[in-house]
């Protein structure tokens, strides 16, 4: 191969298959660009989708109330395990970005949180998203919030999944087969000796996640105007 890219060259003509190797590298390089394009189309789609859903999410439960009575042990509890849920989900998605530490499009992360399913920080955002529901003291809308949170977030992951099999070949095979997607396979766990954290992520992750927080008073608003007759309430969840 070499005697013939020097023949090429003393000719001033291009090797054919040194062309080929450079038409190869283009189109993989034209493949990566496209897949972070779609990658980015279907996460501001997400992003887009999320915010629909708030809204719609508030519209709803400003006009609706559990079935429970709010004094009611079951009500409490639910708003209890509600609240329980959000700090779970705050503090795994701080943990897990002590790993991902915003490398996640450079390689695959295989260890800690990684190693039990592919996904930590989309299944404590589904755990948040579901302690969200329970905060308002129905058992229905944390089933729902759980829902519709998983079925945004699945997309999401496809569209990763797609990227990360086009970048790393085998290797995400292999890794994929080793880590389930959403549900975790806690057998598999196995820890990093160390690990590269990047302080602006972490905080980041934790600030994003604390906005979980601000459900709590925003149910506990809504279901006082209720109770006092300012707000109306148009139909009863369980």
């Amino acid at each position: 191969m070499l005697k013939l890219r020097e023949r090429c060259a003393r000719r001033g003509r291009t090797c054919p298959a040194a062309q080929t190797g450079d038409d190869l590298a283009l189109h993989r390089s034209e493949n990566r660009r496209a897949d972070d394009a779609a990658l980015r189309r279907t996460q501001r789609r997400r992003k887009l989708v999320i915010l629909a859903g708030i809204a719609a999410a508030l519209l709803v439960l400003a006009v609706s109330h559990s079935t429970y009575p709010s004094e009611s042990a079951f009500h409490e509890y639910l708003e209890d395990l509600g609240a329980a849920l959000i700090v779970f989900c705050i503090l795994g998605r701080t943990w897990a970005s002590l790993y991902i530490g915003g490398n996640k499009r450079e390689r695959l992360i295989g260890e800690g949180p990684y190693s039990v399913v592919r996904n930590p920080l989309y299944v404590f955002t589904v755990i948040g998203a579901a302690g969200i529901g329970f905060s308002t003291g129905s058992l229905a809308v944390g089933h729902v919030f759980a829902a519709i949170a998983f079925a945004v977030f699945h997309a999401t992951v496809l569209s990763e999944e797609r990227y990360l099999r086009a970048k790393f070949g085998p290797a995400f095979d292999d890794y994929a087969h080793s880590a389930p997607r959403w549900v975790p396979r806690l057998a598999a766990w196995h820890d990093a000796d160390w690990v590269r954290a990047r302080p602006a992520v972490i905080r980041r992750t934790f600030v994003d996640a604390s906005l979980f927080l601000t459900a709590l008073p925003l149910c506990e608003t809504i279901e006082y105007l209720q109770d006092t007759g300012l707000l109306p309430v148009l139909f009863h969840v369980p």
